[in-house]
């Protein structure tokens, strides 16, 4: 048996499944096994908050309509929050604890027993509250309970023909913004501006632009840093960055690595 066979297994005890969907490629295998096993019983959630990025939900109406599975997309506003919106290292059990909150309500109104998101054994690794959160709320992990890695994840997604086998691993917006400074609208506009930006004058595929209190930080892959190194365009993406509220810019020689901004700043 292979291991999506493993997976599919994995929901055959089911009778209905709510599967929290981010519109990358670790959820979007989790509903495509929850699809293939129960049908038309799988429903997908994605939540369309102020710190999802525009091109996060395209990818996850993308991949439903591959699958093939019901999508639902909810929509509220963490910046009520006021434990997510003073970003110490708690925000996002704070986030995944209202995601939960909201995912439950679906499921109870779907008539749904069992909700489960795209978690794999590689996350477990890294210090992750929102993973914590949505255990504690009762949210299952099929990858990590059939021993999925992110290589597996991205092997078997390109196998069953999923568009997202390959997309570089994303995080919400406000992950750019230091812990110990406020997450603001403001800044997740112009984080979100910015990295579209960065895509549009260089073509690259993985990018954070970070917002220090208004000083812009872009990081791209290692193996993308030489695309940057066109002054002529530097130059013009500077002044556009600064047109959408940043103060100053410079691009991290060190590129692109989760996770750099797991401290408190103050």
């Amino acid at each position: 048996m292979t291991k999506i066979d493993e997976l599919i297994n994995w929901f055959s005890g089911q009778s209905k499944v709510l599967v929290a969907l981010s519109g990358g490629v670790d959820s979007a295998l989790v509903a495509y096994a929850a699809h293939k096993s129960l049908g038309n019983s799988a429903v997908a959630v994605t939540a369309d908050y102020k710190t999802l990025a525009q091109e996060e939900l395209e990818s996850a109406e993308k991949i439903c309509s591959e699958i093939g599975i019901k999508h639902i997309v909810i929509q509220y506003n963490e910046l009520e929050n006021p434990e997510f919106v003073k970003n110490d290292n708690t925000r996002c059990f704070h986030c995944r604890t209202e995601l939960s909150e909201y995912l439950n309500e679906i499921s109870k109104k779907e008539n749904i027993s069992t909700i489960v998101d795209g978690t794999n054994l590689d996350d477990l690794r890294e210090y992750r509250p929102g993973i914590k959160a949505l255990k504690e709320n009762g949210v299952k992990s099929p990858l990590v309970e059939t021993g999925f890695t992110k290589e597996d994840v991205r092997e078997y997604a390109q196998k069953v023909g999923l568009s997202v086998y390959d997309r570089p691993s994303n995080s919400c917006l406000a992950s750019r913004i230091p812990w110990g400074q406020e997450v603001t609208a403001e800044r997740l506009v112009r984080i979100e501006m910015g990295e579209i930006l960065v895509k549009q004058f260089f073509g690259v595929r993985q990018v954070r632009v970070r917002d220090f209190n208004g000083v812009a930080k872009i990081e791209v892959e290692q193996k993308e840093m030489s695309l940057l190194s066109d002054q002529t365009k530097l130059s013009k993406l500077v002044e556009r960055l600064k047109q959408i509220g940043f103060t100053s810019v410079f691009v991290d020689p060190e590129g692109y690595r989760p996770g750099k901004l797991n401290v408190i700043v103050d």
